[in-house]
């Protein structure tokens, strides 16, 4: 069962729909998949949901308050006599064998109390439960739905909570688009990276941690590659705008990203790359965006590639190009996700 983070301390690059789209996907395939919010935004949540405001979702966390992830980790970091338990999953309306660990507007409470642990929890024996407590709970969701897969939706940022997710995950793919800051957070992530693993290395072999409730684990993290999103098309490629910052964003994985992350010890072996089509700038998948297809999306619960003729709600000319598109979309992330299971696989 893997693990897959996707983070990227950009915003804006499409992680949330990502998840979404490529959990839906690998449940498509026939894989039984367990997304996770930990972005206490909740764009997932809301997304999974349909919550179009406050209310709803306030009334969501009125009735299962004590199904989301702040919740599973309560007993942990509220130093309840009671061991963390795996939460109730919430069955995604329409594709069967995809499920949500619904996010929590106060899981942020924690990020604080988390921080301290990881940098004290060698000399202070209360903390010690704490920096694995996460990828416990997530481990006894996912093994309560028998999941083939975990995908964890992460916020922007370089908080000690995504420090701790990407650390304890098995892989990390990093989400970007074709713009200048895309391209300057890839130059950021070789150095964050690097740091963030040899940190949960030093973390991984400290006794009070191996000795918790919840032990801290040994990384095994491994980069899969990048996404690029959100970019507009001419005649079946990247218009020329964009084109240029997906080279650069290349080209800056090719110099600096890579040669980091092989140091550091956080790539896979070369032969899963080639075998699974991936050249020297781990780029996955090239997608663009979605146009007038996301309201549609966003109005069914639905992604753009399982859209319905109803759901299309167009005629003629616009009902073939939209079926055109949807069906380009379909082919694109059929193919990310069978690329995603293949080199987990391997």
């Amino acid at each position: 069962m893997p693990k897959i983070a996707l983070f990227n301390h950009k915003g804006g690059v499409s992680k949330t729909t990502t998840v979404f789209n490529v959990g839906w996907m690998l449940a498509e395939q026939g894989h039984r998949v367990l997304m996770v919010d930990s972005d206490p935004q909740c764009n997932l949540t809301g997304m999974v949901l349909g919550f179009k405001g406050a209310d709803e979702l306030e009334s969501f966390y009125e009735e299962q308050g004590q199904n989301t992830i702040r919740s599973g980790l309560t007993p942990a970091f509220e130093a309840q006599p009671r061991s963390i338990e795996a939460v109730e999953a919430v069955q995604v309306k329409g594709r069967p064998g995809l499920y949500l660990l619904a996010g929590d507007l106060r899981l942020s409470e924690y990020e604080v109390t988390l921080g301290i642990a990881q940098e004290l929890s060698a000399a202070i024996q209360a903390l010690q439960n704490l920096p694995g407590s996460l990828v416990f709970l997530i481990d006894r969701t996912a093994k309560e739905i028998d999941a083939d897969f975990v995908l964890i939706d992460m916020s922007p940022g370089l908080g000690p909570i995504n420090q701790n997710l990407v650390m304890t995950s098995d892989y990390l793919i990093l989400p970007t688009s074709p713009d200048v800051f895309s391209v300057m957070a890839l130059d950021s992530l070789s150095r964050v990276l690097p740091r963030w693993k040899q940190w949960a290395v030093q973390a991984s072999k400290l006794p009070v941690l191996q000795d918790a409730a919840y032990p801290f684990p040994q990384p095994n993290l491994k980069v899969l590659g990048t996404v690029v999103q959100k970019f507009r098309p001419r005649n079946g490629r990247p218009a020329t705008a964009f084109q240029k910052w997906i080279d650069e964003a290349g080209s800056t994985v090719r110099s600096r990203l890579r040669p980091a992350l092989e140091k550091a010890d956080l790539l896979l072996p070369q032969t899963v790359y080639r075998s699974a089509g991936v050249d020297d700038t781990l780029n996955l998948a090239l997608i663009a965006d979605f146009n007038s297809l996301i309201s549609r999306s966003q109005e069914f619960l639905t992604p753009v590639f399982a859209l319905t003729v109803q759901q299309l709600k167009a005629v003629g000319t616009v009902l073939e190009n939209s079926e055109e598109s949807r069906d380009a979309f379909h082919r694109e992330f059929s193919a990310l996700a069978s690329r995603v299971a293949r080199m987990t696989a391997a």
